[in-house]
């Protein structure tokens, strides 16, 4: 009897458990139309999208009318040393025995003025400008910064051909851009490719202060040495990047090139312009990304921002009220999902402007005000007293 019994309550513990599974499991998957094929479901999930009608409304794509219209304004530089000259830099400008290097530029007024990157020109005795035209002039440095790898040269010209600031903001993965430059003293060499990633930081700049800023547009576009300096535009014909640096184990183009995004080209050309240095507005903090192991470890709500190691005594950051463990998400409204976006739109400011940050502290949210300083602390822009125009 005692027997019977245990067999019954054996029999109907399995049926209840096999009700209880079978409940869960139905709210577990998604009770939708059963289907045969994933590409049945796919289909199901995207009645609405048609590849067919967005191929048909898409503009065949035209390289010509964008690279014939900038082509003229990218010239040849070719720099002379007092000494032998050499560099590490991968996309370093492309040396030969006489003490000589040369890179690219692009005209972007028709008065004259140049931008190229600092490691074209650094330490340069001469500056040599040959224009598309095979025209040749001597440049005058105005200014440079090393932090950003950029360099404002001008020579003595009326009515040059210009290639007009584009919006590297507006730019997508995917979109397709021209680079144009003289790789290996090749001139008005023009490549295509498509824009891979925005915001890199591939670690190559250096800066005596640590005020770097890396923050890349990365293309597939062919470069190789002798670009830098050269641009970046999309098929409008407008400039949104200045070509710096290639990924490379071997010194010539492995398949990756990054570009110097033109919203922050277009300040830094207008602060060597005014003050023939770099106005760096400052927020003072020491920060690094999110990520999942620095979420876990702080019991962070959020995977992606950057994080506040550190307040600098006196900074904008302390003033404003920003702490050490704040996770910073956004600058103006543009979400920051790491330190290469934290640390352009935070350059493209001087000191005494003013930003607006949006951060997390204890999963609540927050927003500032902050004014930023300069790197001597004050809220005033410096002129180089050396510069002459």
């Amino acid at each position: 009897m005692k027997r019977s019994l245990l067999i019954l309550l054996v029999i109907c513990s399995s049926f209840i458990g096999a009700i209880v599974g079978s409940i869960l499991t139905l709210r577990y998957y998604d009770a939708g139309p059963v289907y045969n094929s994933i590409e049945e479901r796919q289909n199901l999930r995207l009645t609405n999208f048609s590849n067919d009608s967005v191929s048909r409304i898409q503009p065949p794509i035209n390289f010509e009318a964008a690279a014939r219209q900038v082509t003229p304004a990218v010239v040849h530089i070719s720099t002379i040393y007092g000494g032998g000259r050499f560099s590490i830099n991968a996309l370093d400008s492309y040396l030969n025995p006489h003490a000589q290097s040369s890179g690219s530029g692009v005209i972007i007024s028709d008065d004259g003025y140049i931008v190229t990157n600092h490691h074209v020109i650094e330490d340069a005795n001469s500056i040599e400008v040959v224009l598309n035209n095979n025209q040749r002039f001597f440049a005058k440095l105005v200014g440079q910064d090393p932090s950003t790898d950029l360099a404002l040269l001008k020579i003595k010209a009326r009515n040059l051909p210009f290639v007009k600031y584009g919006d590297s903001d507006r730019i997508i993965t995917g979109e397709w851009v021209l680079a144009i430059g003289n790789p290996f003293d090749l001139n008005s060499t023009v490549t295509a490719g498509i824009v891979s990633a925005k915001a890199r930081n591939i670690r190559i700049l250096s800066d005596k202060n640590n005020l770097q800023v890396e923050s890349f547009i990365q293309t597939d576009a062919a470069v190789n040495p002798g670009n830098s300096g050269g641009a970046l535009v999309n098929l409008k014909g407008e400039l949104i990047g200045i070509n710096s640096a290639i990924a490379t184990a071997t010194g010539g183009y492995s398949g990756y090139s990054f570009a110097i995004p033109v919203s922050l080209v277009k300040k830094i050309m207008d602060d060597l312009l005014e003050y023939g240095q770099v106005q760096r507005g400052l927020l003072g903090v020491q920060i690094t990304d999110v990520t999942a192991d620095l979420a876990d470890d702080r019991n962070l709500s959020v995977m992606q921002g950057v994080f506040i190691s550190h307040v600098n005594k006196g900074s904008a950051a302390e003033r404003s009220g920003l702490e050490m463990g704040d996770v910073i998400t956004a600058i103006d409204n543009h979400p920051v999902n790491g330190t290469s976006e934290l640390q352009e739109w935070v350059a493209r400011k001087r000191p005494g402007q003013t930003i607006r940050v949006r951060f997390l502290r204890n999963g609540e949210s927050g927003e500032v005000e902050s004014t930023l300083r300069n790197f001597q602390g004050t809220d005033e822009v410096k002129r180089n007293q050396s510069r002459t125009k």
